[in-house]
C-alpha cells in the first residue's frame, strides 16, 4: 500500500522496485540506477532534507552515484574524500544513523566535510555488497537541524537501504552474466593471430564496462602494452618471425589472464588489458607481474597504466595509458642511443631463458599513475 505522510502519498520501496524492474527491461537502463533515483525522490518527499544521495566508497574516494538535490548544487558524479565524510564515522559506529542536530554529535561536528558544507542534520545507512563488505551509503543532509521526531523514520530508511543492498547483489550477478553473454560475440571480434579481442571488440566492451562503472562506481584500470623492436624483427627476420613474437606475447598474457580482465590486440604490436573492478594498488601489481612475465620470456615491452577517473571515463583512461606507454617507449629509445638493438627474435628460439637486452625496466616518472610498474 502507498504510505501517506505529511499529506503526501508515497510508494513503498517494494512497489518502486516492481515498477522499475519493468522499466529497466524496456529501456536498457540499470534497474539499480532507476530505483536509486526514485527511492531518493520518495525519501525526500517523505522526510524532506535538502540532499539525498546513494554513494560508493572506493579506497579514499567517496563517489556520488545518485542524488536528489534541493539546494546544495552538487555536481553530477562528484567525488569527495571518504575520511572527510560523516558516513565514514557512521559506519564505524562513531555517530548515530540519524542525527537531527548533527553539530551536537562530536564526531560529526569535527568531520572535515562540515568545514566547507553546512550540515545541520544527517541521515546515513550503510549499503553492502553480496559478501557483506561495505559498498557505500544511503545518506541525507540538510543545512538546518531537524525535529527529533525524524528518528522515528529509522525503520523506513533501513528498509530502503536493505532493498538497495539486495538489488545490488542481484545486479552484480546480472552484470557477471551480461559479461559472459557479451563475450559470446568473440568469433566476429577475435583477432586471429593472438586469439584475443580485436579493436572492434575492445571498443564495444570498453563502452559497456564504462556504463557499469558510472552506475556502480566500480574502479577500473587500463594497461597498454607495446612490444619493443617489432619493426626491426619484421625488417631483419621477416614477418613470420614477427608473427611468432605476437603469438608468444599473447600466450604469456593469456597465462596471466584473470576472470575480471578483457585482453585485446589493438593493432600491430600493441595490446590492451581492461582491469575490471580492480583498484589502483592491484592494477600496479598486475602491471608489474605482466612486465616480469614478458621479461622472463625474453620480450621487452613498453607499458602504460592509468586508472579510470570517476569524473571522466574509461576512454580517457585509455588515452592516458597510451600516452604513458609512448612516453616510456621514447625514453627507452633515447637511452639506447647508438647501441645495436639485440634481436628480439632470439626469444623465439629453443632457449626461452634468453633475455632481451633493453634499456631497463623503468617507466616514465612524470605521472604518478605509471610509476613503479
Amino acid at each position: 500500500m502507498p504510505i501517506r505522510n505529511w499529506g503526501q502519498e508515497v510508494s513503498s520501496p517494494v512497489e518502486i522496485e516492481k515498477t522499475h524492474n519493468a522499466i529497466a527491461t524496456s529501456t536498457g537502463m540499470s534497474a539499480f540506477s532507476l530505483i536509486a533515483h526514485d527511492a531518493l525522490r520518495q525519501l525526500h518527499a517523505r522526510m524532506g532534507f535538502a540532499l539525498w544521495m546513494v554513494t560508493r566508497r572506493e579506497g579514499e574516494d567517496w563517489i556520488v552515484l545518485a542524488a536528489e538535490d534541493h539546494g546544495y548544487n552538487l555536481e553530477p558524479r562528484s567525488v569527495f574524500r571518504w575520511t572527510d565524510s560523516f558516513c565514514s564515522r557512521m559506519v564505524q559506529g562513531l555517530g548515530p544513523r540519524i542525527a537531527p542536530d548533527a553539530v551536537a554529535i562530536p564526531e560529526y561536528a569535527s568531520a572535515p566535510i562540515g568545514q566547507y558544507t553546512k550540515i545541520g542534520a544527517y541521515i546515513g545507512m550503510p549499503l553492502h555488497r553480496p559478501d557483506g563488505s561495505l559498498f557505500g551509503t544511503l545518506c541525507a543532509i540538510d543545512p538546518q537541524p531537524q525535529p527529533a521526531a525524524i528518528a522515528a523514520e529509522l525503520p523506513f530508511i533501513e528498509l530502503a537501504a536493505s532493498m538497495l543492498s539486495a538489488l545490488l547483489a542481484r545486479e552484480f550477478d546480472m552484470a557477471d552474466l551480461a559479461r559472459s553473454n557479451e563475450r559470446l560475440l568473440e568469433e566476429a571480434e577475435t583477432e586471429i593471430l593472438s586469439g584475443f579481442h580485436n579493436r572492434r571488440g575492445w571498443n564495444r566492451l570498453l563502452a559497456l564496462e564504462d556504463q557499469r562503472c558510472r552506475t556502480f562506481g566500480h574502479p577500473a584500470g587500463i594497461l597498454i602494452i607495446d612490444l619493443d623492436g617489432m619493426k626491426q624483427v619484421n625488417d631483419r627476420d621477416g614477418h613470420a618471425e614477427g608473427d611468432k613474437l605476437i603469438r608468444l606475447a599473447a600466450a604469456i598474457l593469456r597465462s596471466n589472464h584473470r576472470r575480471n580482465e578483457i585482453v585485446a590486440r589493438l593493432g600491430g604490436d600493441e595490446f590492451g588489458i581492461l582491469l575490471m573492478e580492480t583498484n589502483d594498488t592491484d592494477c600496479h601489481e598486475i602491471a608489474k607481474s605482466t612486465r616480469n612475465s614478458l621479461t622472463q620470456a625474453g620480450i621487452s615491452a613498453s607499458i602504460g597504466m592509468a586508472m579510470r577517473d570517476p569524473t571522466a571515463g574509461l576512454p580517457e583512461a585509455w588515452e592516458r595509458a597510451d600516452s604513458l606507454m609512448y612516453m616510456e617507449k621514447r625514453g627507452r629509445s633515447q637511452s639506447r642511443g647508438a647501441r645495436d638493438l639485440f634481436s628480439l627474435s632470439a626469444a623465439l628460439g629453443d632457449d626461452s631463458a634468453t633475455h632481451i637486452k633493453d634499456a631497463g625496466s623503468g617507466v616514465a616518472h612524470t605521472t604518478d599513475r605509471n610509476q613503479n610498474i
